[in-house]
């Protein structure tokens, strides 16, 4: 087990401080010789990256993904427009690398990102591919984003139902991926921050072990987001561990004015396309 840590960061905000904690895993599994995830996780940016193809391809893909991204985040200014001219440049970085020509080359990408540049604070999720971004608000766990993948083609089709599709052979065929053949435009969903918000950021790995219901047992039990991350990684190793597992786990706690019933977190559960 690798060891984790909690960090957290007082984040200004317009109308008050954010208190933001997160701790970040990565595992190979118990069935694969090579870990092809990476994960990239400090304050505003959190990713996580599921590579693909070839024997170490898809390590060289969710690298390439991760390090472009890491830059964004360097800088200080996270926007779509960044973070697609990152994965621009990522694509060309993975077809120019020649361990990376293998036609299915490729790497999924999901996250969530602060936005503080309007007049309140908001949160932006990514996702290309299977990876998921959850939101566990009032008690309830949300998948925020959505699979590109068949099987999701085909449970929005109508033609399979959810309980089907956990078994189905095409499981793991993605619709969208940033490589050389693919584009590398992300579905963005924008969310009001609200204090005790609790997102998981992971690559499939982890929900190809733990049901929604899972995960949201062991948010339930463990408050800290390093012993979240931990239980997690734990029990998916402990149902297989047929993959490699990625989990962050971001706690948001409230701004300072919130002390006087006041600030920028908003009581709107509402969420809407970026």
């Amino acid at each position: 087990m690798p060891e984790l840590s909690t960090q957290s960061l007082a984040v200004p905000v317009p109308g008050g401080e954010l208190e933001l904690s997160w701790a970040a895993v990565t595992d190979t599994g118990r069935r694969r010789e090579v870990n092809q995830d990476a994960v990239f996780a400090a304050y505003p940016l959190f990713v996580v990256a599921d590579g693909m193809g070839g024997h170490v391809g898809g390590e060289i893909a969710s690298a390439s993904t991760i390090d472009r991204l890491r830059a964004v985040a360097d800088s200080g200014h996270v926007t779509p427009k960044t973070i697609e001219k990152a994965l621009a440049r990522a694509v060309k970085d993975i077809a120019s690398h020649p361990d990376a020509t293998d036609d299915g080359t490729g790497t999924t990408v999901t996250g969530v990102f602060l936005d503080t540049s309007g007049d309140a604070a908001h949160w932006v999720t990514l996702n290309i591919g299977d990876s998921r971004v959850y939101l566990l608000r009032d008690g309830a766990i949300v998948q925020i984003t959505t699979d590109h993948s068949v099987v999701q083609e085909l449970v929005a089709a109508g033609r399979l139902s959810p309980e089907e599709a956990e078994n189905h052979p095409y499981g793991n065929v993605i619709t969208r991926a940033v490589g050389p053949s693919d584009g590398v435009t992300p579905d963005y969903v924008r969310l009001d921050v609200v204090q005790g918000d609790r997102f998981v950021i992971c690559s499939d790995g982890l929900t190809k072990e733990l049901t929604d219901y899972g995960i949201r047992h062991f948010l339930d039990e463990n408050a800290d987001p390093a012993d979240a991350a931990a239980a997690m990684l734990d029990a998916a190793l402990e149902n297989g561990g047929r993959d490699n597992i990625t989990i962050i786990v971001l706690d948001v706690g409230h701004p300072a004015s919130d002390a006087d019933g006041e600030g920028s977190s908003s009581d709107d559960s509402s969420t809407d396309d970026a």
